[in-house]
């Protein structure tokens, strides 16, 4: 599990916890908000929407509260089976949750997408934050006028403009979401960041790489399956052996590259993040294989994405 120190806020009490979902359209910036709110990078982000497949929690531990940040696929109208699934992972987070946050791009002001998402808050009985990030985009005055539109669509808790990318007021987010949660032990051991196992991690970050080396509709057809995991015996090395599955054997040229010099990229890229996440050296061993319409067959999903 990746771990991060403990910080030095002075304890009040009482203590609280609980699970925080986030949830919006594709491309609002969950992934990078719930980075900056943890301290660390355990979730992928890229210019790209619709990256987030499934559901990724981060843990945040104060004196005074433990947060547990759930970042969601992003809610849309879904094409396939994998975006069927995606959605499906959200709206339980958002059934599951002691406290939601609804994060919306400032700079596109309150979309019809946006309203969608707000129309599913209906029947939730968990309170509700408006998040609105990326002001570091947009003027002051524009910020508080996106903020009075939202003040009409729902009965938030409250709204709170931030930057996911520069941290700007995240203090006063973690204030108020803590001031919401129910009293409560910690879920977690103090060191934690999030519960997902390293071969979650390693998975992303590898499809992470494949996504920002590619383009056009490439990065949506990508899963990465590993295959093989374990540190080699006498040596200070970690061999991984993952499996980037696509659905075109067009895709496929395309990830490979002319005598291998895409995949070899893609390789190099994610081999630093690797090493990065393990603190170890690292064999990565990536593989490209033709896997057609994986999206639409409910087997391989649960493959590439076990619950």
């Amino acid at each position: 599990m990746i771990q991060h120190p403990t910080s030095n806020i002075q304890e009040p009490s009482p203590h609280r916890s609980g699970f925080v979902a986030l949830i919006g359209r594709p491309g609002v910036g969950k992934s990078t908000l719930v980075n900056r709110l943890v301290g660390q990078k355990i979730a992928i982000t890229a210019a790209v929407p619709q990256i987030t497949r499934s559901r990724l929690s981060g843990i945040l531990t104060l004196p005074h509260a433990q947060i547990v940040f759930v970042d969601t696929p992003g809610l849309h109208r879904p094409r396939h089976r994998l975006g069927e699934w995606m959605v499906e992972q959200a709206t339980r987070a958002l059934r599951d949750a002691d406290a939601v946050l609804v994060v919306l791009d400032a700079t596109d002001g309150a979309t019809p997408e946006d309203r969608a998402v707000i129309a599913r808050l209906g029947g939730i009985r968990a309170p509700v934050i408006a998040v609105l990030n990326k002001i570091d985009r947009i003027p002051a005055n524009e910020v508080a006028t996106v903020e009075a539109t939202l003040a009409g669509l729902h009965a938030f808790a409250g709204v709170v403009p931030v930057s996911g990318l520069t941290g700007a007021n995240l203090d006063g987010l973690i204030q108020m979401v803590t001031t919401l949660l129910p009293e409560g032990p910690q879920y977690f051991p103090p060191e934690m960041v999030t519960d997902q196992p390293e071969q979650f991690l390693v998975r992303e970050l590898v499809r992470e790489a494949a996504i920002k080396m590619t383009r056009e509709e490439v990065p949506y057809s990508i899963a990465v399956e590993i295959e093989e995991f374990g540190r080699r015996e006498g040596k200070d090395l970690i061999y991984v052996r993952a499996i980037l599955h696509v659905e075109r054997d067009a895709h496929k040229k395309m990830l490979i590259g002319k005598e291998g010099r895409m995949l070899k990229a893609i390789g190099r890229r994610a081999r630093l993040d690797v090493e990065a996440l393990l603190q170890s050296r690292v064999y990565l061993d990536l593989w490209v294989k033709t896997s057609k319409g994986w999206r639409e067959r409910e087997e391989l999903i649960k493959a590439f994405y076990p619950e």
